[in-house]
């Protein structure tokens, strides 16, 4: 597998801009880690695709984390492979009780897994662990950047709820748009905008009702899904979008389709990986770390910056 290190200047930004912010560390104001798909493989996905140690990949990952110690942590679904099981939230839970500890703030969305076959008790399971969801989206604000994050589960929510989220959302964004505290938005839902997964599809519902607005917001600068096992780095309309379901659960190839934007990322497809988010002034630096094949390690892998001037 071949992996190696890119940087991608959105908005042409010269060498020097970069150098001097990462230079002075005064200007570091947060750090954002974002994981999806810390999942167990299921049984059945054990018989028709190929594992990879991915419980011991996912517990290497935890601990990376709680290294990391960043201001907050969104774990963008599919946080466990059943949610509705007790059993299977007793290493998610021994995490989430250290992280809270060291003082690192934590916040879920919910994913397919966390809401297979029995889904009001995996979403009390999953409530119980993350008690500032709300199942028709909500925000939390770190520093100067605000994360909406979205309950792509559309399946799930009845068509009030379904249209609850669009007009809460439509709404929320104009108004941290329209706030000066607010240098910049990221939304994030486990269902992907945009993937050249050979296993799942890419969210109708998330590109009719909710893509026109994020792309037509000044402010909204980056979209983060989960849900396919891979990494991907989109461009459309000038604004950025990125799948990071490196978490723990089983791998999935991608292929080029027709009707997807180019993957910037196309040569950085590692097993298991999260993202780091550094704001220095008016500028994200985003970093992807993966978990070397031999499982020695983290090494900082794809990454790019965003200006939010």
């Amino acid at each position: 597998m071949k992996f190696f290190i890119a940087c991608c200047f959105i908005y042409l930004l010269p060498q020097s801009v970069l150098a001097q912010a990462v230079a002075a560390d005064s200007l570091v104001t947060t750090s954002i880690d974002f994981v999806s798909d810390t999942q167990q493989p299921l049984f059945v996905e054990k018989i028709y695709r190929k594992t990879n140690h991915n419980t011991i990949a996912t517990a290497k990952i935890f601990s990376a984390l709680l290294k990391d110690k960043p201001s907050a942590l969104f774990m963008t679904g599919d946080v466990v492979s059943l949610g509705y099981s007790n059993n299977k939230w007793k290493k998610v839970d021994v995490f989430l009780d250290s992280a809270r500890q060291e003082g690192v703030k934590v916040y879920g969305l919910l994913g397919n897994h966390d809401v297979m076959i029995c889904d009001n008790k995996g979403e009390r399971n999953f409530n119980k662990r993350f008690t500032e969801h709300i199942r028709t989206g909500y925000i939390e604000v770190v520093d100067s950047i605000a994360i909406i994050l979205l309950n792509s589960n559309f399946s799930k929510l009845p068509a009030p709820e379904r249209d609850q989220q669009q007009q809460w959302f439509i709404k929320i964004v104009d108004s941290l748009n329209n706030s000066n505290s607010i240098k910049g938005i990221i939304v994030s839902s486990h269902h992907p905008v945009y993937t050249n997964s050979t296993v799942v599809k890419p969210s109708a519902m998330l590109t009719k009702n909710f893509l026109p607005t994020f792309i037509n917001t000044k402010k909204c600068i980056l979209f983060i899904t989960g849900h396919a096992h891979t990494f991907e780095h989109f461009q459309y309309q000038n604004k950025n979008f990125l799948v990071i379901g490196g978490g723990g659960g089983i791998h999935q190839k991608t292929k080029t389709k027709a009707n997807m934007p180019a993957d910037i990322s196309a040569d950085y497809k590692p097993y298991f990986h999260y993202l780091n988010i550094k704001r220095y002034g008016n500028l994200l630096e985003l970093k992807s770390y993966f978990l070397k094949p031999d499982f020695s390690g983290f090494s900082g892998g794809y990454s790019f910056s965003i200006n939010l001037r």
